[in-house]
């Protein structure tokens, strides 16, 4: 059985909602879709599926505890929850014990666009299918200053080969008990754990476990690159869109990644807050696409995601109502 994946807690609540609904139109509401739980913050989700047959919740205790133990041997520093907000990511790796055979992670901050059934394809011939830009910097996988990296990957590869983990597909059983000790030996003993990057979650670990695997990967965004590969980043503005969906120079995205707005963002936006963000109405249809009564309406003037929060002293007079 082929499937769809995401990873997500009740932080990410409005964000997977848009991404079921997106799924629910693009690829069928029968489409199964497992979630494998960032924590144990599910209460909002597990309401939410109840009326969601295809959706589920991932709850093999040993699984989860086997990938919480390899992170824990690979990258300890990583499961710091003070330092990173994404310590829990990992448990995405669940996906390569069940439920599916085949399967294309989602992080929850995504929408699909399109179908998917191209990617799927892939596997046939392929252990990794991705389709993003992230070859282009090394900087946000691995360690360009350790010594040790080229030596561990040839330039070639490191041009080639790296791919962002918020959408992926590959297949159940890659990575079974033999080849998670060699990761681990080569990480611990050989001290290649040097070359990841520091400053993210699972990301480099991933990049790290394909890579060192020697997995045949695919890259739509490589092999298309003359002939009609679109983006996929809310960071790139140029976007157009035709009813609910977006398209690069014409071409229709694969699907849209909302990377840089945090959760808490799209929680005040839900909540009423006028704050702006990238494709934000095409985020607010999916996300209220079941419940458009619900979807807010502002009353003040918008203000940029990226501005300062108010001051106590602004935060205070308006809570007296003093200033809007």
């Amino acid at each position: 059985m082929n499937g769809i994946c995401t990873l997500a807690n009740d932080v990410v609540f409005d964000q997977l909602v848009a991404l079921l609904n997106s799924i629910e139109v693009i690829l069928g509401s029968e489409t199964p879709v497992c979630i494998y739980p960032f924590d144990d913050r599910l209460e909002r989700i597990s309401a939410e599926i109840a009326t969601r047959p295809n959706v589920f919740i991932y709850d093999d205790e040993e699984s989860i505890e086997r990938w919480d133990q390899f992170m824990l041997a690979a990258a300890p520093e990583r499961l710091n929850r003070s330092k990173f907000r994404l310590y829990g990511a990992h448990r995405r790796f669940c996906a390569f014990d069940a439920p599916f055979d085949k399967f294309i992670y989602l992080d929850a901050d995504t929408l699909v666009m399109n179908s998917l059934a191209a990617v799927f394809e892939k596997l046939e011939n392929y252990d990794w299918v991705v389709y993003d830009f992230q070859y282009k910097d090394v900087s946000k996988v691995y360690n360009p200053n350790s010594p040790k990296l080229i030596k561990v990957f040839e330039q070639s590869r490191l041009d080639s080969e790296i791919f962002c983990s918020g959408f992926y597909a590959s297949k159940r059983g890659i990575f079974n008990a033999e080849q998670r000790a060699w990761l681990i030996s080569q990480l611990q003993e050989a001290g290649e754990a040097e070359i990841l990057y520091s400053g993210a979650g699972e990301q480099p670990l991933l990049n790290y476990m394909v890579m060192r695997s020697g997995l045949a990967i695919y890259n739509f965004a490589l092999q298309l690159r003359d002939s009609g590969a679109t983006g996929c980043s809310v960071t790139s503005k140029h976007f157009e869109e035709r009813d609910h969906i977006l398209y690069d120079k014409g071409n229709r995205l694969t699907y849209l990644h909302y990377i840089g707005v945090p959760p808490h963002i799209t929680q005040a936006v839900c909540a009423g807050e006028n704050i702006e963000f990238p494709y934000r109405d095409l985020f607010l249809y999916y996300r209220y696409l079941r419940e458009p009564e619900k979807r807010p309406v502002f009353k003040t003037l918008p203000k940029s995601a990226d501005a300062p929060p108010p001051s106590l002293l602004k935060r205070a007079l308006r809570k007296l109502k003093l200033i809007s």
